[in-house]
C-alpha cells in the first residue's frame, strides 16, 4: 500500500470508528442497490436446519430468495456430497436457481483431502479430488470454489506444500474459468502473513482468498465441546492483508447487541477495509450464533444493509 493510500485508509477507518455506534434504526437515504457490494447467503448459515433434515440443498435457493430476499447463494459441498458428478441433480438445481432468479456464487469444499498435505501422493490426490467440484461449479454458473489450505509440518513446510497444491489446482481451475479461493479457516491459513505469502508465490489470477471476518484463530483447543482460542491474528489487519487477493468475502456473525451490531467485531471497520480494497463483489452472510438461524441471518442482513448503505 502506498503512503498516500495508507493515509487515506487511516483517515477512512478513523472516521468509521465514530460511525460504529450508530443504531440500526437510523433512516438512511440509499437503497441496497446503491451499496458497493452485493449480499449473498452462505449455506452454512443454515447448517443446523440442514443437518436436522428440515431443509435440503435443493431447497436452499428457494429459502434464500423467499425467506430472506437474497438472490445469490454459496453452497457447501457437505450438503450434496455425492452429487458433484450427478448431471441430473445439478441440472435440476441449476434450473431451480434460474426459475427463482438466484445466482450461484461459489461452492465451499470440505472433506476432499488436504491441499497442503506433507505427503506428495496424498496432496496430489487431494488436488484431483477437487476437480469434480471445479466442474460442478462451472456447470452451476459459480465463479469459484472455496478450498482449505490445510497441512502439516513447520510453518515453512506447510507453506511450500500449499503453494504446490494450490498452484496445481489453480491451473485446472484456470482451464475451466473457475477461481480457487482459500478461506482463513484455522491453523496456518488463519495467519494472514502465511496465506498472503502463499498467494504471492502461487501467482495465478485464478487463485485468491475468501477473507472471513471471524476465522483468525491460529491455535485452539477443545474442552467439553467448547472451543478455546489461544492465539489469534488481528482480524482487521488480517482482512486488510487478504483483501488484495479476495474474490469473495465472508461476513461471519455470532451475536448482536440491542442496536443490532455484531458484539464480537466492528462491521464498520471491516467493511471499510473491504471498500478501501476496491472490492465490489458478494459479501456472504455466514451466521454461526446460538439464536435461531433464520433470525441470525436476518440480523446479519440488516447489519450489512445498514453498514453498506452508510459506507457507499
Amino acid at each position: 500500500m502506498s503512503t498516500e493510500s495508507r493515509r487515506k485508509f487511516l483517515k477512512t477507518t478513523a472516521g468509521l470508528g465514530l460511525l460504529s455506534v450508530a443504531p440500526l434504526g437510523l433512516t438512511i437515504g440509499k437503497t441496497s442497490g446503491d451499496m458497493f457490494f452485493k449480499i449473498s447467503l452462505a449455506e452454512w448459515s443454515l447448517h443446523k436446519t440442514l443437518f436436522a433434515g428440515e431443509l435440503s440443498n435443493m431447497e436452499f435457493p428457494r429459502k434464500a430468495k423467499n425467506d430472506f430476499g437474497i438472490d445469490a447463494i454459496e453452497y457447501v459441498n457437505q450438503f450434496f456430497k455425492d452429487k458433484a458428478e450427478d448431471s441430473t441433480y445439478l441440472a435440476e438445481l441449476k434450473q431451480r436457481c434460474s426459475d427463482l432468479g438466484v445466482t450461484s456464487v461459489l461452492i465451499m469444499i470440505d472433506g476432499e483431502g488436504q491441499l497442503a498435505d506433507a505427503d506428495k501422493k496424498k496432496r496430489k490426490e487431494a488436488v484431483e479430488n477437487h476437480y469434480k467440484w471445479v466442474d460442478a461449479a462451472k456447470f452451476l454458473g459459480c465463479h469459484s470454489i472455496r478450498v482449505n489450505a490445510a497441512g502439516q509440518g513447520t510453518y515453512e513446510e506447510a507453506q511450500a506444500a500449499a503453494i504446490e497444491g494450490l498452484g496445481r489446482l489453480a491451473k485446472y481451475g484456470e482451464k475451466a474459468g473457475i477461481n480457487i479461493i482459500v478461506e482463513n479457516h484455522g491453523g496456518f491459513s488463519s495467519d494472514a502473513n502465511w496465506l498472503s505469502t502463499v498467494m504471492r508465490e502461487v501467482n495465478n489470477p485464478y487463485c485468491g482468498t475468501l477473507p472471513d471476518f471471524g476465522n483468525f484463530c491460529i491455535k485452539a483447543t477443545y474442552e467439553n465441546n467448547q472451543r478455546k482460542c489461544h492465539e489469534e491474528f488481528d482480524r482487521y489487519e488480517g482482512t486488510r492483508m487478504l483483501m488484495p487477493y479476495a474474490k469473495g468475502v465472508s461476513a461471519k456473525s455470532y451475536d448482536f447487541d440491542e442496536n443490532g451490531h455484531e458484539k464480537t467485531m466492528d462491521y464498520f471497520k471491516l467493511l471499510g477495509i473491504v471498500k478501501e480494497a476496491g472490492y465490489t463483489g458478494h459479501v456472504g452472510i455466514e451466521f454461526e450464533g446460538s439464536m435461531p438461524e433464520d433470525k441470525g441471518i436476518m440480523a446479519t442482513k440488516k447489519l450489512l444493509d445498514m453498514v453498506g448503505e452508510k459506507l457507499s
